[in-house]
């Protein structure tokens, strides 16, 4: 049923006219283009999963700060960020049109600050700082950051429905995209991973000669709280490289967001005019969430994500203290990325051939032999290097598929809503905002959950409990986790069908849009 959503006066109608008839028979996205727009998704990706793989454990062993406020800071850090979304989104849709475009002028405004803000969030202003100082300070930094990413993302998001083409162009825009951001999670975990990944192994060493120790034996306890003089040395050294890492990953933020600047330029989508919203945010919100293919496919990727958060959020202390993998970390995380990066043109063919639904119950099925292997093998590289394999070719999955699906939710909306233009940014703003909700409930429920079980900072040695916390967080619950988001996308409506009668829906649609836009200019 169609609805009603005001109208909007038509301005510069014959100019608009010409410009979707020109998007329509272009010869679609050129490949400059689509690698500009590509190379724009880098930032996010780089700093997210910076933040993901390593906050965790740089708030507990580096800045030393208790797990009960680490897991506030996380838990609240990400539902700030998750209440930005929508509110960027729908700020987005109200703001106007510019000589630059409607979503470009956010991304670059947005860039400086968020520069600054990731910088300052992977420094220690003092070797010693008070519990409330230090909570404070990070969770404003985190805070700070994450707003002005949502100002960052939200748009380039939604970017991708202005790009020009047809719906296989924009499937192809977004294989690009994923590609590049694939490759952005695996440079900043080599720039971030490699620097600091000196410290944990060198750690991970000294840990091993005390645990060897007959002073250590002796006294457990003491030597479990009070690092030796080889330790704090290296405690040092990793605080800088926690800072130099920072400020690479801030250099090539700065250079991305040029390349999308100089390299994009926003045109009209079907049935949009990229012009204010008239409608209340409220009314926006509830009819993004009344549409039902978008629930299965928001929920479905809310439960995946989750999944693959948590069991990334603990990757890391998992390894160091119940794997015993704790040297070798870093590069199993490069071994996971490089074999995501890899795998994104083999699920973009898949999905060619295919369909999206089938291959992304596929892909993320691919998870679970992952998890159990890592959660069952001690101390063996080789078979932790192969389920790495296997875990990255699966997050290729989760980062191509949900996104190039969304589209297709967009465009059966408008089809069923023609006089609704102009809500996708709150379309994917609330996409990003239940991914970003569900990343923020995984880290904090699980660094509550360790503090609880009597996890301790810059220990060398864990109470049992402790490590069956790890092993527990790390597999059982991610896999029923991902087991739910796979039941919700086979029950999402939209098959390869019907996304093909949503196209020519949507065509005739736009070509009885014209002849109206036509008739009334005429008057």
């Amino acid at each position: 049923m169609t609805q009603d959503c005001g109208g909007a006066e038509l301005k510069e109608v014959s100019c608009a006219e010409q410009e979707d008839g020109s998007r329509q028979k272009g010869p679609g996205i050129s490949l400059l283009k689509k690698l500009c727009y590509a190379v724009g998704g880098m930032p996010y990706q780089m700093t997210l999963n910076a933040k993901a793989f390593f906050m965790p454990i740089f708030l507990l062993d580096v800045v030393q700060m208790k797990p009960f406020y680490v897991s506030v800071i996380l838990f609240l850090g990400r539902a700030w960020d998750g209440i930005t979304d929508p509110l960027v989104g729908y700020a987005v849709s109200k703001s106007g049109r510019t000589r630059f475009g409607k979503l470009i002028p956010w991304i670059v405004y947005s860039m400086p600050v968020g520069v600054i803000s990731y910088i300052m969030m992977w420094y220690i202003p003092q070797d010693t700082m008070s519990a409330a100082s230090s909570f404070c300070w990070y969770f404003i930094w985190i805070c700070l950051f994450d707003t002005f990413m949502s100002c960052y993302h939200v748009p380039f998001s939604s970017l991708n429905m202005f790009l020009g083409g047809d719906d296989r162009d924009r499937d192809s825009a977004t294989g690009y995209r994923m590609g590049m951001e694939m490759f952005a999670t695996l440079l900043g975990a080599a720039i971030q991973g490699q620097i600091v990944g000196v410290y944990h192994a060198k750690r991970a060493h000294d840990c091993s000669q005390l645990n060897g120790s007959e002073a250590f034996s002796g006294n457990h306890s003491a030597a479990l709280v009070n690092f030796t003089s080889p330790l704090s040395d290296t405690l040092q050294n990793t605080r800088r490289a926690y800072l130099t890492s920072a400020l690479v990953i801030g250099a090539l933020y700065f250079l991305c967001c040029l390349v999308l600047f100089l390299g994009v330029k926003e045109q009209l989508a079907p049935l949009s005019k990229l012009d204010r919203i008239q409608m209340p945010y409220l009314t926006s919100l509830k009819m993004v969430m009344r549409h039902t293919p978008y629930r299965w496919l928001v929920f479905g990727f809310l439960f995946s994500s989750v999944a693959f958060q948590l069991a990334q959020g603990n990757f890391a202390l998992f390894c160091m203290h119940a794997a015993g993998m704790g040297a070798y970390f870093q590069h199993l995380v490069l071994i996971l990325l490089v074999a995501a990066t890899l795998s994104v043109s083999l699920w973009q063919m898949l999905l060619v051939r295919l369909g999206k639904k089938t291959t992304i119950i596929i892909g993320l099925s691919v998870y679970i032999p992952a998890l159990i292997i890592l959660s069952i093998v001690k101390r063996n590289f080789p078979f932790f290097a192969l389920a790495a394999i296997l875990a990255g070719t699966s997050l290729s999955s989760l980062y191509l598929l949900p996104w190039s699906m969304l589209p297709d939710v967009v465009d059966d909306f408008k089809v069923k809503n023609p006089s609704c233009a102009d809500l996708e940014p709150m379309f994917y703003s609330c996409y990003v905002f239940f991914n970003k909700f569900g990343g923020g409930v995984s880290n904090g429920v699980s660094t509550l959950t360790l503090h609880f079980a009597g996890y301790q900072s810059g220990v060398c040695k864990h109470h049992s409990r402790v490590i069956t916390t790890l092993q527990v967080l790390f597999a059982p619950v991610p896999i029923v986790l991902l087991l739910t988001g796979l039941v919700l996308f086979f029950f999402y409506p939209i098959n390869e069908k019907r996304r093909q009668d949503i196209q020519t829906e949507l065509q005739k649609a736009v070509a009885e849009t014209k002849t109206e836009t036509r008739q009334e200019a005429y008057l």
